[in-house]
């Protein structure tokens, strides 16, 4: 008698985290926002505040968090999924719920805290680069003592945005509960402050076993401290440490490397580059739905350069509505026939 499938292919991990987007100048940036353009920061209620009063216009809004934008994608595509992080006690967070339920995304781990929902302010500057200032109100109310097992149950894969890495023991907690619940794991770096803030703590975790690794490439030089090495090679060195390496370079494709194969992934043209927020989400996404369907290296990133640049094309993270079903049939064309069932 065959084994019993798990309820969902995939749990994403992360911040339920409402994006504000905006566009603005590189002189907005200098003059108004500390840090490095193109990085995240973590900030108060009133610094964001302060930025969200100095912008010619209201932002946009759309529903965000790294790790849940790979989700919501993965369950367009199809895959079964499931999210696990804290909502606020919001209109925002009423409104992510919606959202979610709507792409076909599981809301029943979704745990809710007394603040209001987590916010971020995306700044994209004309070069199509995004500037990311983030206040995560309920979601930093997330305790290791609140996450189990008993959350990754009947949960095949899960994957967590490197993000959570900034607390430190919610990270652990995380990783133990979803290996002691039979799940294979990924994990995003996010962003190059999250490697140089913990990358003793990320190669420990890499060889206590994590399966994929996904990584940009501010994100595999900081690991490395590699400013010269090309980006094949650092995949392989980042497979070395026992994992499959996606290493992406944005418009010029990406490096996979498993099992000791390396596969260049072709890049997608794009036309008209609006905003990169989620690309590297969308990325994932797409090989996450191949690789967990079975699909070859190559195949799997063909479909990730596929979402990637379907997502730059418009603005804010999320693939619109309008857009969905042809960008659906294109991706899913690429692999086995099956995958169009």
């Amino acid at each position: 008698m065959p084994a019993p499938q798990p309820g969902f292919d995939l749990i994403g991990v992360g911040s339920p985290i409402m994006d504000l987007l905006a566009r603005v100048s590189d002189a907005f940036l200098q003059q108004n926002v500390a840090g490095e353009k193109g990085g995240m920061v973590l900030v108060e209620h009133d610094e964001m505040q302060r930025i969200v009063g100095l912008l010619d216009a209201r932002p946009a809004y759309s529903t965000g968090g790294s790790a849940a934008n790979a989700t919501y994608n993965a369950a367009r595509l199809g895959l079964r999924a499931t999210f696990l992080g804290k909502l606020g006690n919001d209109d925002l967070a009423r409104v992510y719920c919606q959202a979610f339920d709507a792409a076909g995304v599981d809301g029943s781990r979704f745990k809710h805290g007394a603040q209001a929902n987590a916010r971020c302010l995306a700044l994209v500057t004309p070069d199509a680069q995004r500037t990311m200032r983030t206040h995560l109100g309920a979601a930093m109310t997330l305790a290791p003592d609140e996450v189990g097992a008993a959350d990754f149950h009947g949960c095949r894969h899960a994957h967590i945005e490197g993000y959570l890495v900034f607390n430190r023991a919610l990270a652990d907690a995380v990783l133990a509960a979803a290996r002691a619940a039979g799940c294979t794991t990924s994990l995003d770096l996010s962003s190059f402050e999250v490697v140089n803030a913990s990358r003793d703590w990320l190669f420990r975790q890499f060889h206590r076993g994590i399966d994929v690794v996904f990584a940009n490439e501010d994100e595999i030089r900081a690991l490395f401290q590699d400013a010269t090495s090309d980006y094949g090679t650092l995949a392989r060195k980042l497979e070395g440490h026992g994992v499959l390496a996606a290493v992406k370079v944005g418009k010029d494709g990406a490096w996979l490397a498993h099992a000791g194969q390396l596969h260049f992934v072709q890049p997608v043209a794009v036309a008209n580059v609006v905003d990169t927020n989620g690309a590297g989400d969308a990325w994932a996404a797409g090989f996450l739905f191949g690789h967990l369907r079975g699909w070859s290296l190559p195949a799997c990133g063909a479909l990730a350069s596929l979402l990637g640049a379907e997502t730059v094309a418009h603005m804010g993270p999320i693939i619109p509505e309008s857009h969905w079903c042809d960008v659906r049939a294109r991706a899913l064309a690429l692999g086995p026939a099956e995958s169009m069932q």
